[in-house]
Parts: structure tokens; C-alpha cells; sequence
């Protein structure tokens, strides 16, 4: 279901940037808890920034890479991994059992490392933050719309909208929803079913389903998805420009 280890993002639109630095980093949890993460600089920073939020599997390396092509956009970007409190170790490669692990986390400590990237970044000099997430990220990106007040907008793509409904009252912070037509663990009612609800609620919101598409479509290892992969780069970089831009 989630990004596998022959994932790879997909190629930015247009020209690419250089990115001046990229590595791994701890941050330090409020509740002095300390996790991994992977930042990146672009060489001419945009003063936007985003915090990825990745799949069941953590931070792989999928996300590093992620991460770069942010960067290579002039967006700082910050991924993180959530199990710095339940897992033995950093590896999160083939044989971490990701869905053994999410069950361990709590969503107040996922909650704080997520403010502590935020923080991380606003440190680093970021002016307009952002969350973008990944399936079970996904619904945690489309969360701190209801969170922190910082964020000037979260993306998800193919999150579960059950796991983030009971918030759609105190969403205030503007919303991407980025949907897979196929995607076997939401259907394409609950997310149309998602949409009416943000759209009921008044929460500022732009949707998109992708008919047909699979679950983590967003892959540049899947050539029968190269159009959707690149539409949603698209949207994302557009609504980062477009919120960025937006007086708070």
C-alpha cells in the first residue's frame, strides 16, 4: 500500500533549483523526547517551508529524497520519522514492520513532534509553513488544520478522511486533498464524502480525485502515472505559492 522500497518521487515540473544542504538531524521533542529527521535547503529559498509527513513505514528513503525535490523547488522541507519512542532503532528499511509500530503511537506524541519540525523550521528562518503528508501523514497533515495555528496550509495525499473527521469543526488553516480514484483503503464516495463535509464546514479547501489511480500513485517508479504524479506536483508547488502569498 504505502511507498515501497522502488519508490521514488517523481521528477519536479520545469527547472530544478540547487539545493545547498541536505542531512539527518534529531530534533527534541517538547516532552524532551528525541526523534530523526531529514532536512534540505535550497540554494535560493522561497521563505516557504513544509514538513513531510510519510507512510506507515516512517522516514525511508523515499522521504529523504522527497525532501531534495522540495528543495530543488525553493522550498525548505523537513521530514520526519514518528517512531523515535517505540522503535529499537532508526532502520526503516524493507524489514521494519511499520504497521506493528503505528499501533504504538500516540497522537499527542505525534502532535509534538510534528510542533517541534514546525518549530525547526520557523528556527531556520521559514516565513509561510506547511504540512504535506502521505497516507497515514496524509490525514495527520489535513489534522493541523486544526492544530497549529502557524500553518499556512496542509496538503495530504490518499489519507484516510475517518481519521481526521471529528476536527473538520476547528479547521481553519486551508486544505489540499490529493485522492486516489482506486485507492482501496478510502473509496471514492468517503472522499467525495470528505469534500462535502470541508465545503459544509466552511473550512477552505481545494479537492482533487485522480480516477483510476491507485493508492500512492504519487511515484515517479510508476510510468502509468506520470500525468497524475505531475498534475499533483503542480497543485501542490501552485497552493504553497498561492497560500504563501496569503496576508495572515
Amino acid at each position: 500500500m504505502c511507498h515501497g522500497d522502488q519508490s521514488r518521487p517523481p521528477a519536479l515540473p520545469g527547472t530544478a533549483g540547487a539545493v545547498a544542504e541536505a542531512g539527518e538531524l534529531r530534533i527534541t521533542a517538547a516532552d524532551g523526547a528525541r526523534f530523526l529527521a531529514y532536512r534540505a535547503v535550497p540554494e535560493r529559498p522561497s521563505g516557504a517551508g513544509v514538513v513531510l509527513l510519510p507512510d506507515v513505514r516512517g522516514l525511508h528513503e523515499f522521504y529523504r529524497d522527497l525532501a531534495r525535490r522540495f528543495a530543488e523547488a525553493g522550498v525548505t522541507a523537513l521530514a520526519l520519522d514518528y517512531y523515535g519512542r517505540v522503535a529499537a532503532d532508526d532502520d526503516r528499511g524493507p524489514d521494519f514492520d511499520g504497521f506493528g509500530h503505528v499501533a504504538k503511537l500516540r497522537p499527542e506524541h505525534t502532535r509534538a513532534d510534528i510542533a517541534a519540525a514546525l518549530d525547526r523550521l520557523a528556527d531556520d528562518g521559514v516565513d509561510s509553513l506547511f504540512t504535506v503528508g502521505f497516507c497515514l501523514g496524509g490525514a495527520m497533515s489535513w489534522a493541523q488544520s486544526a492544530i497549529d495555528p502557524r500553518l499556512a496550509g496542509v496538503i495530504g495525499f490518499y489519507g484516510r478522511p475517518v481519521e481526521c473527521a471529528d476536527l473538520i469543526p476547528r479547521m481553519r488553516a486551508p486544505l489540499l486533498v490529493l485522492a486516489a480514484g482506486a485507492d482501496p483503503l478510502t473509496s471514492e464516495d468517503e472522499a467525495r464524502d470528505f469534500d462535502r463535509r470541508l465545503t459544509d464546514a466552511g473550512v477552505p479547501h481545494d479537492f482533487h480525485l485522480y480516477p483510476g489511480a491507485p493508492h500512492s500513485f504519487f511515484d515517479g517508479a510508476l510510468p502509468d502515472q506520470a500525468a497524475n504524479a505531475a498534475d499533483a506536483w503542480g497543485r501542490v508547488l501552485s497552493f504553497i505559492e498561492e497560500q504563501a502569498c496569503v496576508p495572515r
